[in-house]
């Protein structure tokens, strides 16, 4: 088993007072499989990833990767998992805007001291990013953008790849290619796929789905 989340609990403070984002949330993921976290707005789906992928921490509960428990990390600890074993595909692009193209796809593997510069290039040709190597990401469109955000968080060929609504800037079509993009790419690496979706379309992909209902799965 790749990863084991269980009964994670987070609760956030709101001028309201106390608000529980998560309420005993477990789910399991095996390497080379791939599963869609559908839900609301609201409920939780975010949360969970970023808790995953350790930006953040649980109140409670326990999320096993690879025999590690993320929850008992400290700092560094947790950077050091997203550097290499972990790597997430957000909704907005975060690319660097002073680095050329080669050189954010080239990032976060440099970071882990896992860079291969053949796979590097081999995610370039396959993410049709050839051509704007020497760009920067001010240069390129929406589409371009996110295909050099989904090739950084590859080229580590981290065991555990979490994506956070990927295509929802991109129309529809382009949206279509990015996502078969993905799959290929992650089944090649043998990476588990966790995604979270609001689009019924692209969780009907996944091998299998979880739906998060008011921080708990429905």
């Amino acid at each position: 088993m790749l990863l084991t989340v269980e009964n994670v609990q987070k609760t956030y403070g709101t001028a309201d007072g106390p608000f529980e984002v998560l309420r005993g949330v477990g789910l399991q993921l095996d390497a080379g499989e791939t599963l869609a976290l559908t839900g609301e707005s609201g409920s939780g789906k975010s949360t969970l990833l970023h808790l995953i992928g350790g930006l953040d921490t649980p109140d409670q509960g326990h999320i096993v990767l690879n025999g590690t428990d993320i929850a008992a990390l400290d700092d560094n600890g947790r950077a050091e998992l997203r550097r290499g074993t972990v790597g997430v595909v957000f909704q907005q692009f975060n690319l660097i805007p002073s680095l050329k193209v080669v050189d954010n796809i080239a990032f976060q593997a440099r970071l882990a001291g896992r860079y291969d510069p053949i796979w590097a290039q081999t995610l370039a040709d396959r993410m049709g990013l050839t051509a704007q190597l020497n760009k920067y990401p001010e240069q390129l469109s929406g589409g371009q953008q996110q295909r050099v955000a989904i090739a950084r968080t590859l080229a580590p060929k981290p065991q555990l790849v979490l994506a956070d609504e990927p295509t929802g800037n991109l129309d529809e079509e382009t949206a279509s290619i990015v996502m078969d993009l993905i799959l290929e790419l992650v089944a090649e690496t043998g990476a588990g796929l966790l995604m979270v979706t609001h689009s019924q379309a692209l969780a009907g992909r996944m091998q299998r789905r979880l739906h998060l209902r008011a921080g708990q799965i429905a």
